[in-house]
């Protein structure tokens, strides 16, 4: 069984919509990507935005200290391409 988000009930893979199916992927791969350096923590986030309303960036803080930012690379047909940690 496969189950997503919170509150949902279980249901097989054949059951669950693709697009919910790349959101868990997409989740998965930015839990990874937004673990914060040893003996740090995110404390913050900001954000900025494309003109398309897509997330551009997100700066993460441990208080006034910068961690990294992820860098969101967007396709023409408003996909996500790429994440970059910088």
């Amino acid at each position: 069984m496969f189950v997503y988000g919170h509150g949902e009930s279980e249901k097989s893979m054949s059951e669950v919509p693709t697009e919910h199916l790349q959101l868990q992927y997409i989740r998965a791969a930015l839990a990874g990507i937004m673990a914060p350096p040893k003996d740090k923590k995110v404390t913050k986030l900001a954000f900025t935005w494309t003109v398309g309303g897509n997330v551009e960036t997100i700066k993460t803080y441990d208080g006034a200290e910068l961690l990294f930012t992820l860098t969101f690379t967007w396709n023409a047909d408003s996909t996500l391409k790429e994440v970059a940690r910088t």
